[in-house]
């Protein structure tokens, strides 16, 4: 018992150790990243932090319910026009950031609702071809309600939109804070970091919980969890709807660094983008999740820069569009992940247990 006691505490004492120096890290991290890469990379760091939030609201609807979505990004579009509409010259209205970003993760998630209402039947490749016309709809709506009467400004895009305040400080500007200049990427890190590890306290609390042990029981065996009296309507649907609020969350978020909206930030690419996040860093794991997110925005960006100047060192000129050997080195990537590593980069015990079995 003694051992045990003091083998606890040890664990306990490494976990705040660890804990403390991740902290560090993040604290310190945009100034490290913006000195020494500039500020491209740094708004690179922000949106990272708007994948992961992204990643892990899909992550629920696909990693702990096994219910494939490839529309995700229509939730993620509901939020950001919200802002937009709500905070910008378009109508006239300016309201708090406080107001509107929860109202998004609401609406959002009253969508989320109507998506699973009509597919609580549909499994495996119908239901990816439902979501899938599904986050189309909501981004060709958003394409034409510019007539006759001018809601969404149409392929234009909503522009001017008010920046994030937060107790009056516009994080748009420089903030003097205790003697000390905050840049605003900085600025917009921390906000960022601080929701999206919100989100990820929440993300771990339902799954630890009844609902996340229901969630799993319907992705291994709806029949199964049925029977055992799961109620499996009803737990779908809060599986929608919780995953879509956060991509709700995430695109109020991303309208307000922007200070722009358009449809075509809103394609069914961008919908494939954060599901391969999932699956490449291991569904249903947390922490593989957020790896995913991670590497999958910050890969595109270096192939893109190093494409270029590679070329010209090893042939003396640009044989190739960056932009298309950027693609093509990244699809080779995700390629040799799912053929080495099927369960993702970081799965769950759980998972490659499983795999470990069926291998063998």
């Amino acid at each position: 018992m003694q051992r045990l006691l003091a083998s606890l505490r040890r664990d306990r004492r490494a976990a705040m150790i660890a804990s403390l120096v991740l902290g560090v890290v993040l604290a310190v991290l945009p100034f490290v990243v913006g000195g020494a890469l500039g500020n491209s990379w740094l708004r690179v760091l922000d949106f990272a932090l708007l994948y992961i939030m992204l990643a892990l609201g899909l992550n629920i609807v696909v990693g702990f319910a096994g219910l494939l979505d490839l529309g995700y990004i229509a939730f993620y579009a509901v939020g950001a026009y919200l802002y937009a509409l709500l905070a910008s010259p378009h109508f006239g209205l300016h309201l708090p950031v406080w107001l509107i970003i929860p109202a998004g993760a609401v609406l959002a998630g009253i969508f989320g609702v109507l998506l699973g209402a009509p597919t609580l039947r549909l499994r495996g490749d119908y239901l990816a071809i439902v979501t899938l016309g599904f986050g189309e709809i909501i981004r060709i709506f958003l394409n034409n309600l510019n007539a006759p009467v001018n809601i969404t400004n149409g392929p234009q895009g909503i522009s001017g939109i008010d920046p994030i305040r937060m107790g009056g400080i516009s994080l748009a500007r420089p903030i003097d804070f205790l003697g000390i200049t905050v840049p605003s990427l900085h600025a917009y890190y921390y906000l960022f970091l601080a929701l999206a590890l919100l989100i990820v306290f929440v993300s771990i609390r339902l799954e630890d919980s009844r609902i996340g042990r229901a969630w799993v029981a319907i992705r291994e065996d709806e029949i199964a969890a049925k029977a055992c009296g799961i109620n499996t309507r009803n737990i779908k649907l809060l599986a929608f709807a919780m995953g879509a609020s956060f991509g709700g969350v995430a695109g109020g978020l991303f309208a307000g660094f922007q200070a722009f909206v358009s449809p075509e930030s809103f394609s069914l690419m961008e919908s494939v983008m954060v599901l391969c996040m999932v699956v490449l860093g291991g569904m249903g794991h947390i922490p593989g999740v957020i790896l995913g997110g991670i590497l999958l925005t910050v890969l595109p960006e270096f192939f893109r820069h190093s494409a270029g100047p590679l070329q010209v060192t090893l042939f003396g000129k640009v044989l190739l569009d960056p932009e298309a050997l950027r693609m093509l080195l990244f699809g080779l990537a995700l390629i040799a992940v799912m053929l080495y590593r099927p369960a993702g980069l970081w799965p769950s015990g759980t998972r490659r247990r499983e795999l470990g079995s069926d291998a063998a």
